[in-house]
Formats: structure tokens, sequence, C-alpha cells
């Protein structure tokens, strides 16, 4: 991959966004029942399952980080637990399909193997043809979050990492590729060169992962920093892949905060957070983005599609 790419800073990216922003078509929270005392956030766009709609999504109290992935479906314009659907102790759930079958995984947190008392996470994927089929089959590195998985054009499959620590810092991505599920290993993973798109102060991560027209790799993600207080400020954004040739395009940030309703906060820190949940793409060029917002809230917002200019 080209590495002669300079990182930008996500600060002058939201300098940038904001001297072209278009405000929102519309914004709407989205509105979850049945899970009394407890938040939904970090959800995944709508996707289909056995003919209906089903929205994954972050359940867990605000004074608390132990949290469940349940599965949603609208009734009556109210999410609801969908009945008899399985219920995974993991966070931040994600989807995408290769060839006939639901890829669907999250994080899963553990207690550290050396620190005494302390937690690690790492990815894990299921698959199954459908959510009530779902079977673990691969658990990645420890220590990875936003471990992402897409089907390329020609059959292939291919693997946005994001390692931390020695290698990758606060978080970096990366890309690798195996020529089928049956391929895909921790050692492949960890040995997946990075892009160079985040500062070392800085990080992110591939949130969702959408296989465009020409061929290309469009991701949505998120770019985050810590201010000096130590409040966490996390945007959504995009760029394009080209598998082929390895070359990426600049991030862009494709919204904020600001760009939501007001709504509550887990914490103080967490304030200003959109942590991009996925993207449903219309044929009128507008776009609906599905987020978490400040870890306690679950909206979306119709913009402009930024993947439409990566494919003309």
């Amino acid at each position: 991959m080209p590495s002669e790419k300079k990182a930008i800073s996500s600060i002058q990216l939201l300098d940038e966004y904001r001297k072209n922003r278009q405000q929102p078509y519309e914004k709407m929270r989205i509105p979850f029942t049945g899970v009394p005392e407890k938040d939904v956030y970090n959800i995944t766009a709508p996707f289909e399952d056995d003919g209906e709609l089903v929205i994954a999504g972050r359940v867990e109290r605000r004074d608390s980080e132990n949290s469940e992935v349940m599965f949603f479906v609208n009734r009556d314009g109210h999410w609801i637990q969908r009945e008899n659907s399985p219920v995974f102790q993991l966070q931040d759930p994600f989807f995408t399909k290769i060839g006939d079958e639901l890829i669907f995984g999250g994080v899963e947190i553990f207690p550290h193997p050396t620190l005494q008392g302390a937690l690690s996470w790492r990815t894990v994927f299921y698959r199954g043809k459908n959510i009530a089929n779902l079977e673990k089959f691969f658990e990645g590195p420890d220590g990875m979050k936003d471990l992402r998985l897409v089907e390329m054009k020609d059959g292939s499959v291919g693997i946005f990492t994001r390692p931390q620590g020695e290698k990758g810092g606060r978080g970096k991505i990366g890309f690798t590729k195996v020529k089928t599920l049956a391929e895909l290993s921790v050692e492949v993973i960890n040995d997946a060169p990075l892009f160079n798109q985040f500062l070392d102060e800085e990080w992110g991560g591939a949130n969702e992962i959408y296989l465009l027209s020409n061929g290309h790799l469009g991701v949505l993600g998120h770019i985050a920093r810590f201010d000096d207080d130590g409040n966490r400020h996390y945007y959504s954004m995009v760029f394009a892949f080209n598998p082929e040739n390895g070359e990426y395009s600049d991030i862009q940030i494709i919204s904020e905060r600001a760009d939501f309703l007001e709504g509550p906060t887990k914490r103080p820190d967490l304030v200003d957070v959109v942590f991009s949940g996925g993207l449903v793409r219309h044929s009128d060029g507008k776009a609906e983005l599905y987020a978490g917002i400040s870890d306690a809230d679950a909206q979306k917002i119709i913009i402009p599609d930024p993947f439409k200019p990566f494919e003309q």
C-alpha cells in the first residue's frame, strides 16, 4: 500500500467538513422500547433477515459497561426486541454478507490474561443462513476492535484490521485479504500492513465496508481524539480503497455530534461522540446514516451519499 500519504488531523478534517457542510435532510432518534432502564446505542443499520428488517444494538445500563447485543424489529414505529432471537454478550455489533451467509460480530470483553483486575477485548465472528442459526467461527487477535470483513468483486474476502499498541499505537486501520473465510487467521490479520491516516495521538477504525460499483471498497468508520481535558471527540468518516493497487483516498468527515438531535450522554467526557453504525444507500443520491450518539443514544440522519463520488 502507498506509504507516502500524509496523515491529516481530525481538527483539520473537521474544519474542512464545516466549511463545506450540507445540513442533514432529516434527523431522527431511533425509538427502542422494551428494555427498561437501559440504553440502546452503537447500532447497525437495518438489515433483512427472514423477510423483515432487523437492527442489532448494544444494550446496557447508563452506569455500566456490561453490555448485551440484541436484535430489534419495527412494530408500529417502535423498535422492540425480536421474539426468540439470540442475545450475545458483546459490544458494538456489525454485520455483512459473504456468499449466501450472514456474517455477524461484535466485541467480546474478557479478563486480561496477565494484568490482574484488568480487561481485554477481541472481535468475534458468527456465521449462518440467518440470525437464528448463527454459530461462532472465528476470534480475532486479543486487543483488537473494529475488525471487519467484506466480500470483494472477485469473491475473495477483504479484511480491515485495527491493531493497537506496538503496531498501531492508539489504533490504525490496516488491510489484507484471503481467498476464502477458511483462510482467515490471527496471523494473517496481525501481518496486515497499515494505512497512514491517523496522527499518533489520534485513532480510528472501520465500522462497515461497502463494495462499490467499480470494485473499490467504501469504508465507513470513525476518527477520534482526546482534548486537553481528557474528553473524547469521535467523528463519522469515510474513505475509498482500491484493492487492486492499494491506493486509498483521504479521510472525509461526514458527520459530527452537532448534526444530530440533542440527547443523553453516558458520561461528561462522551458528549461529543458519534460512532458510525451503518449506511443505507438510496438511488436518489441520499443515504441514511445510523449512529451511536454519546454512548447513550441511537439516531439516524439523512445525508448526501458519501460514496457516490467515489463511483463516478
